[in-house]
């Protein structure tokens, strides 16, 4: 990390998270299907990035890998990018996942002292902050929204987070909350 860079926000990220009180909530073609899980995050500084020589955004790297806890598949694998702009305040988070789906969302950390809180949203067809799919998706399971609440204290890490899809024929709020701590 480096040492003149203000992380702002973000620098109570930076580490390894691990936990096992993840909950989703996903679609199936006939109802919905409940799944406990366990995870591990790990947030990496990786400097300021300067954009166009007027924006100095302070950015950290991660990767999130989530296990089924009844079985140990896998079923969720991210990578992507959280930043800060101190001249603004404003937040954006950056990902991918690999079956075909980016996304680009922003929004605001509210700091206490003790915590943060990170709100972001996204929205498919937005010009600005927005979600891309593969062909596939957006004929058989369609992201048009996304919202993320993120409190993280010094030993805690806590999430709720919302994809609005249209999938089996109908609307769906396929929801992921969970607890981890730092490892």
């Amino acid at each position: 990390m480096q040492q003149d860079v203000d992380y702002g926000p973000l620098a109570l990220l930076i580490g390894a998270w691990t936990g096992d009180k993840g909950q989703d909530v996903s679609p199936e073609p006939d109802g919905i299907e409940n799944n406990a899980y366990r995870e591990s995050m790990i947030f990496e500084a990786i400097d300021d990035v300067s954009n166009a020589e007027e924006q100095n955004l302070a950015v950290l790297q991660y990767r999130q890998k989530v296990f089924r806890i009844r079985d140990g598949k896998r079923i969720h694998d991210q990578t992507g990018y959280w930043s800060w702009d101190a001249l603004t305040g404003g937040i954006i988070h950056s990902f991918v996942i690999p079956r075909g789906l980016t996304v680009l969302a922003s929004g605001k950390a509210i700091s206490t002292a003790a915590n943060v809180r990170f709100e972001v949203k996204a929205s498919a067809g937005e010009p600005h902050w927005g979600i891309m799919q593969a062909p596939f998706l957006q004929e058989k399971a369609l992201t048009k929204a996304f919202e993320q609440s993120l409190d993280v204290s010094k030993e805690q890490l806590s999430y709720k987070q919302t994809s609005s899809l249209t999938i089996y024929g109908r609307d769906f709020e396929h929801t992921d909350q969970s607890e981890l701590v730092r490892a």
